[in-house]
């Protein structure tokens, strides 16, 4: 007995730290770039997202007032002035005037220059040039420091996403994409699953044959067929191809196939004493599917629909060959899409953009989670 309860105690132990080891690889990332999106951008470059309670030290250029700033104080040409022109609150822990020695001098103390000119940068950014002859030239001297700043953390990066870059935007165009295309496949779904479950008709074997074989369909290998159908349709009849008609369509065909097979293994299950008990109290099958099938489904339809809406929300695939480039019909996807490709190293708008797309997923999923794994395990019982 002592033997079983251990061995029962380390097998729940093992899960509950396999369980902590795929919270930690998820959770983690998106903690990374929650706190990346709320970063300032120099401090992103300089430091990764864990360090980012701390000062971030980082080497940087820049160039001294010209000549026409200089000043005569006790019989010299001095140039004075501070480094941090914007006011920031930093510290310069060490300095240079070449390239290949940014820190060469110690911040406080006087560097020679040759010629007599000195050159004093002061952990607080202020400077003080100075020189015997009088400084001649357009241009400043050049100097290189090392500074280290406090942790700064700023929502100007929501802000640039959300209303500067049209984010905003093509968010209202995803959700616009995203709802009707997650609806519309679970009402069709729903019916047709009913129907291949319980009622009797010519030809039932060999549609659940198809939509099973339409299952292993490669979404890439129906793509351009079905937009040059889509397109030849909308030529008949005058309408046109980019709209969010044909999307909701697309993203509807694709998502059929699994949705019915879904709901009919789950609906499948459902007692057989009560639909024929309904069947004798004279209800139709509209009315059993109305009054009895759909409240009893809801956690395989809630399954689906976590399902489905993720993938359409997260598609770019669809979204590129069905909708336009147009501000009024670009998808979330696609905005970030070119936001990295003309970006490139802007990081603070690209994680605060990957932020804002997954927040609608995770209101989805946790709000319908308790259904996940009810619909799931229900769709595996074996029914007629």
């Amino acid at each position: 007995m002592t033997a079983k309860t251990g061995k029962s105690f380390a097998s729940r132990f093992g899960v509950h730290i396999a369980v902590l080891v795929f919270v930690a690889i998820w959770t983690i990332p998106t903690l990374g770039i929650l706190v990346s999106s709320l970063r300032d951008k120099d401090q992103i470059i300089a430091s990764g997202w864990w360090n980012s309670f701390a000062s971030s030290s980082q080497t940087e250029a820049g160039r001294l007032p010209a000549a026409s700033a200089q000043a005569q104080k006790d019989g010299k040409y001095v140039i004075e002035g501070n480094i941090f022109g914007d006011g920031a609150k930093r510290e310069i822990s060490a300095f240079g005037v070449k390239a290949a020695a940014p820190t060469q001098y110690k911040a406080g103390t006087a560097a020679d220059l040759g010629d007599g000119v000195t050159l004093q940068m002061n952990a607080d950014g202020s400077f003080v040039l100075a020189s015997p002859k009088a400084f001649e030239g357009e241009r400043g001297q050049r100097v290189y420091y090392a500074s280290s700043a406090p942790p700064k953390f700023t929502t100007e990066n929501y802000d640039s996403v959300l209303f500067s870059e049209g984010i905003g935007r093509s968010f209202m165009n995803s959700l616009t994409v995203t709802i009707p295309s997650t609806v519309i496949p679970i009402l069709i779904a729903a019916f047709a699953a009913y129907a291949l479950a319980w009622m009797r008709f010519p030809g039932r074997a060999l549609l659940i044959a198809v939509i099973i074989g339409l299952l292993v369909v490669p979404l890439q290998m129906s793509l351009i067929p079905l937009l040059k159908l889509y397109n030849g349709v909308g030529s008949f009849f005058g309408v046109p191809s980019k709209t969010y008609l044909g999307i909701w369509l697309a993203h509807t065909g694709f998502g059929l196939p699994f949705a019915i097979y879904l709901l009919r293994s789950y609906i499948a299950g459902l007692p057989r004493e009560i639909m024929e008990s309904a069947r004798i109290d004279g209800a139709s099958d509209f009315e059993i599917f109305v009054k009895i099938v759909l409240p009893l489904s809801f956690p395989v339809l809630a399954s689906f629909a976590i399902f489905q809406f993720l993938w359409v929300w997260n598609d770019l695939l669809v979204a590129m060959v069905f909708l336009g480039t147009a501000p009024d019909q670009i998808v979330l996807t696609a905005k970030l899409n070119a936001l990295l490709g003309s970006r490139g190293g802007n990081w603070e708008i690209l994680t605060t953009s990957a932020f804002v797309t997954i927040i609608v997923p995770l209101i989805v999923f946790f709000s319908l989670q308790r259904y996940f794994v009810r619909g799931l395990l229900a769709g595996s019982v074996k029914g007629g």
